[in-house]
């Protein structure tokens, strides 16, 4: 009996580990206080760290928005030794003088109401654009020349030559020059820019009052009306309607494509042509990223620059009727522009002949293809890797509010039919 009984030293031992235990959750209490300060504090601090640097990255993007998702530092790295005051991230085209009075120094910082005339010239062609820069420049414009034929000397005889900004290279396009030279950071104290071919007539066009029209109508992409007798006329959209000071669309049930008030997008409504397209200042930063660096074309550009009209392309594009222009339809660009009958016969003999004879303009126009082709997948690709992007123009919103309204149809007789119900019972 007495072995089955607990000694005095295990009943000792019991209690003193159960002493312990409970000194030491009392002390685990006094801790958990502690702790939690510790990962309050901790929590701020991280708040606080992710916050800063948030914020610095909406500003360094404000700045600059162009800078490249792949640079291997943050542009406040590449700027840190430079005061914040002293920055100017954007320029623009303005010709500058050697010296000036001092009352010009005081106005030099005077610019408003400034545009913009940019154009692919060719000697060929130097009539015709001493025509169109006659026009532009008593309207406060700027003027920028691309000389794709390499001949620039030959212009100095033109009064306003001086005035205007010459950039040569040879053979390259209009939409290869505009990527290059008119960087939205740089064109951006002009209101609007017209990025214009060379082969038009513009003996009933007043820039004054289109831009005035443009204003008035809210048109973020336009472009002059076409004479109706020009060369070529690719879209009906673009020919000028002699009753109207501007439209916005075209109805027309001729042909494959039929333009009604059902149709919401180009060429029926939200579309202007590449040869005179003008873009405010919003929808050129648009479009100038929209441009691809190596397809030097545009081909297949005209169809998308509606998602560059700042909100529903079927109101924010327009072609303006009553300052309209003739297109000719030249084209000089890495061909011999006017036909030489010589030329012409020539190579009529030699393709009887069947000698192989190099036509510029045929590989120019299989080049263009190949590039509107590649144009329409990368476009398609871009949609489908961008999941947050949403396609916002006239049609998908028309097509989402009519999804809307069908679901709206036929909830309603549904409930009506359950009240009925509930009403008999």
């Amino acid at each position: 009996m007495e072995h089955d009984l607990p000694s005095i030293k295990s009943w000792k031992s019991l209690v003193k580990r159960r002493n312990n235990a409970q000194e030491g959750g009392k002390s685990s209490w006094k801790m958990k206080p502690i702790v939690v300060l510790m990962c309050t504090v901790l929590l701020i601090f991280w708040y606080k760290t992710t916050n800063i640097q948030y914020e610095q990255t909406e500003i360094e993007e404000t700045d600059y928005p162009f800078e490249m998702a792949k640079e291997s530092e943050p542009v406040s790295e590449k700027l840190k030794g430079l005061p914040f005051g002293i920055m100017q991230p954007r320029s623009d085209l303005e010709l500058k003088p050697l010296w000036s009075s001092s009352s010009l120094r005081s106005k030099s910082g005077e610019l408003t109401n400034r545009n913009l005339l940019a154009m692919p010239v060719g000697l060929k062609q130097k009539d015709n654009v001493d025509a169109v820069v006659k026009k532009f420049l008593p309207a406060n414009f700027t003027v920028i020349l691309f000389h794709y034929d390499g001949n620039m000397d030959q212009w100095w005889d033109l009064e306003w030559s001086s005035k205007a900004i010459h950039i040569v290279a040879h053979n390259q396009t209009k939409w290869w020059f505009a990527k290059r030279f008119l960087h939205p950071d740089i064109v951006s104290i002009y209101d609007y820019v017209f990025l214009w071919d060379e082969d038009l007539g513009v003996e009933n066009f007043n820039p004054e009052k289109y831009l005035r029209i443009v204003k008035t109508a809210g048109l973020e992409i336009s472009q002059p009306a076409l004479h109706p007798n020009s060369t070529e006329v690719h879209h009906r959209i673009t020919v000028r309607s002699r009753t109207k000071i501007f439209h916005r669309r075209v109805y027309d049930s001729r042909g494959n494509m039929k333009c009604s008030n059902a149709s919401e997008g180009p060429p029926c409504t939200g579309f202007v042509e590449g040869m005179a397209p003008v873009f405010s200042r919003s929808a050129w930063f648009c479009t100038w990223n929209l441009i691809q660096n190596d397809l030097v074309h545009g081909w297949g550009m005209d169809m998308k620059l509606g998602y560059c009209a700042q909100g529903d392309r079927s109101k924010k594009v327009g072609i303006v009727d009553s300052e309209y222009i003739f297109h000719q339809g030249i084209q000089t660009l890495g061909g011999t522009g006017y036909p030489d009958k010589k030329n012409s016969a020539r190579s009529g003999v030699n393709r009887r002949r069947g000698s192989a004879t190099f036509d510029s303009r045929t590989e120019i126009r299989r080049q263009s293809t190949w590039e509107l082709q590649a144009f329409k997948e990368r476009w398609n690709q871009a949609v489908a890797e961008d999941k947050n992007w949403a396609d916002r123009s006239s049609s998908t919103r028309n097509r989402i509010g009519k999804n809307r309204r069908l679901k709206r149809s036929s909830v309603i007789p549904s409930l009506v039919q359950r009240k009925a119900e509930e009403t008999t019972t």
